[in-house]
């Protein structure tokens, strides 16, 4: 100030003119720190506090309602960390290795950081494997307090032998609540520029910038399209819980590979916005002043073994010294959940629910392992007694009208399907041009929609029954192609069709109306013992009108005859025939998650198995169906008994079986 005054009169300064600086320096200098330029810094010029201030990101995040411990939203808010020291709640640990870490000190200063060597620690309040509710509620309340306003740290990183300047955004997160778990968390991005210093920045364009995510990052050209920006802002959307930051919002299945997660980061609406101010950090790690805690080499949260350990602090990553190299390693790239697949669950969506999973068993086995050994233990026994208890021999696809156990069942659908192995799959591919043309119709709908809430409805309904109808109508197709076959009929595909059309509402129609039923029991809690009960016994109705000719109310009064005293034994079957349907497209997507396909290709070959797997699980329901009549042929069909409060003469009694 007292320079360019200098400048303008050519002469050096006289009492007056000191004086006017000395109170303009006064008055001036509060209002601007308290203003963008809270972004200045020791030794950082003016022009990098307004570099700084001009690129700040707009973050979009998850929002959060009124409930603080639902986890699959953003719990927090991108925060200075001053709000962690002088708090009495935080205390400065020491790691000695197998023995128990030692106290420093509690609510430790940002000094009593300077120049800590990696055995340090902070240790926040809480267990990042216990309730973690905790730390939302801590943050909530700083952020009610005023001590956590919405704040990232700005840093001007240049590169020996690079030339170029960049400009990254460090985010400090209270918490990470994703498949990891740990206290405190730093993500970020970065700009570059041609420019070298922070004036010539001013004057010109960005080149890229690079989003960080986990252990790597997503670059772009600065006038890529998925850039979204503001004016000179970009907009970034942070995941909800593992704070890695992307370009857009959707949700980005990750394998590992290059520095990404394992599991599915989510960046989804309901959005909130978050515009924090910029803080300018030194060039350089320093120990002195407010940013003395840059020279802390220790983590920044509890110490845990491997991915529930505390992060470190931003001086100490790669990028921090080397932003270019850094970078030029990084990926163009980030996989993002494609629509859905044709037909059947979404191999890529299960994905991310088995990660979740595995990852809350390796929690669990950190935080209680005896509890966790204990469950994969009792997974294990139910596996074995489900799928490998049985009688497994002999499986005659000859003769297909017999009484048989489960794993005989299973093996006679493997003969049957080998046996048939093309018409099986032709009738298993009706499924995908179904389900694709309701899906193509509902997304087109929804998209006409625009708000209208009828069409969005419709557009819901649509997207809902396609899976059902090509399920009931390739089950269909499979059943009368079997029973061509034990009435020593030729077997085709076009018999197949022709005998589904003759009762084609029929079966349909029960078919549609036993999921409806099960359904509609299943979302109350009331109901779902009864949903169980009928799942297994309304599982015969398309077989009760394709095989008999039933209308549909003696169809489902046949099936419930039929299972009746054999339901455990029905359960048996039909559940593990049910899941190997439901997991089988999904399963063979997750190993193929980690490599290098596109995820719509994942989810499409997940469709097709899922299609062709149909005609397995039909014939294996079918099989089951044989074997029930011909127990009921050996041992009689148990009797019904009435279970109607209004009728007390007959309740709970055994009451006259109707002939089936």
């Amino acid at each position: 100030m007292v320079s360019a005054i200098n400048r303008g009169r050519g002469k050096g300064p006289d009492i007056r003119t000191l004086f006017v600086a000395v109170v303009i320096l006064c008055l001036g200098l509060p209002a601007a720190s308290a203003s963008g330029a809270e972004t200045r810094s020791a030794g950082q010029s003016a022009a990098a506090a307004e570099l700084a201030e001009k690129y700040v990101p707009i973050m979009m995040i998850r929002e959060q309602g009124k409930n603080l411990c639902v986890t699959d939203v953003e719990q927090y808010q991108v925060m200075k960390v001053d709000a962690l020291f002088g708090n009495p709640d935080v205390k400065l640990m020491r790691n000695n290795g197998s023995s128990d870490s030692t106290l420093i000190k509690r609510a430790p200063t940002r000094n009593d950081l300077k120049n800590r060597g990696e055995e340090v620690y902070l240790d926040l309040p809480g267990d990042p494997l216990g309730d973690t509710c905790i730390y939302a509620r801590d943050f909530n309340e700083m952020r009610n307090d005023g001590r956590a306003p919405v704040a990232v740290y700005a840093h001007i990183a240049k590169e020996k032998g690079k030339s170029g300047l960049a400009l990254q955004y460090w985010f400090y997160w209270y918490f990470n609540q994703f498949n990891d778990l740990h206290e405190s968390d730093w993500e970020g991005m970065q700009i570059t520029f041609d420019a070298n210093t922070p004036e010539e920045a001013l004057k010109e364009e960005p080149t890229e910038l690079i989003v960080f995510q986990h252990a790597g990052g997503e670059r772009a050209n600065w006038t890529d399209g998925k850039v979204e920006k503001e004016g000179d802002h970009p907009v970034v959307y942070p995941a909800a819980g593992s704070h890695a930051t992307f370009y857009q919002s959707a949700i980005y299945p990750q394998n590992g590979s290059r520095g990404s997660g394992v599991g599915c980061d989510n960046t989804s609406e309901p959005l909130t916005e978050l515009r924090p101010e910029a803080v300018l950090l030194p060039q350089h790690p320093t120990d002195e002043g407010e940013f003395s805690w840059l020279s802390f080499d220790g983590r920044w949260g509890q110490k845990e073994k491997s991915f529930n350990n505390g992060p470190t602090g931003p001086q100490t990553k790669d990028q921090w010294a080397e932003p270019f190299t850094w970078m030029e390693a990084q990926r163009w790239s980030s996989p993002r959940m494609p629509g859905g697949g044709l037909v059947g669950p979404e191999a890529v969506n299960a994905f991310c629910g088995v990660i979740a999973t595995v990852t809350g068993v390796m929690n669990l086995q950190q935080a209680e392992p005896l509890v966790a050994y204990a469950v994969v233990a009792a997974f294990v026994l139910i596996v074995f007694l489900v799928f490998g208890f049985s009688k497994w021999r002999p499986a005659d696809a000859d003769q297909l009208e017999a009484k048989r156990s489960y794993g005989q069942i299973v093996g006679t659908s493997l003969k049957l399907y080998w046996r048939h192995l093309w018409a099986f799959v032709a009738l298993g591919a009706v499924a995908i041009p179904i389900v694709g043309g309701t899906q193509a119709l509902g997304g087109w709908l929804g998209d006409l929609s625009g708000g209208n809430g009828l069409l969005q409805s419709l557009s819901d309904l649509i997207l809902s029954v396609g899976s059902p109808v090509a399920l009931t109508l390739v089950s269909a197709f499979v059943i009368v192609f079997i029973k061509d076959l034990v009435r020593g009929d030729e077997p085709t595909i076009g018999a197949s069709f022709g005998g589904t059309k003759a009762r084609f509402w029929r079966v349909v129609i029960a078919k549609l109306l036993s999921m409806a039923g099960v359904f509609l029991l299943a979302l109350t809690i009331i109901g779902l013992p009864f949903a169980l009960r009928y799942l297994v016994t309304w599982n015969f109705v398309q077989q009760e009108v394709l095989f008999t000719d039933r209308s549909i109310r003696e169809s489902f009064r046949a099936s419930t005859d039929l299972v009746r005293g054999h339901w455990w034994h029905a359960v048996r079957t039909i559940v593990p025939l049910f899941l190997l349907l439901t997991v089988m497209g999904p399963l063979l997507g997750i190993f193929l998650i980690f490599t290098p396909l596109p995820l719509l290709l994942i989810n499409l070959i997940g469709s097709v198995v899922y299609a062709i797997v149909i005609p397995f699980t039909t014939a294996g329901t079918t099989l089951l169906y044989f074997d029930l009549q011909a127990r009921a042929e050996a041992e009689g069909v148990f009797a019904r008994r009435s279970w109607a409060f209004w009728r007390p003469r007959k309740f709970g009694r055994r009451i006259e079986q109707p002939a089936t």
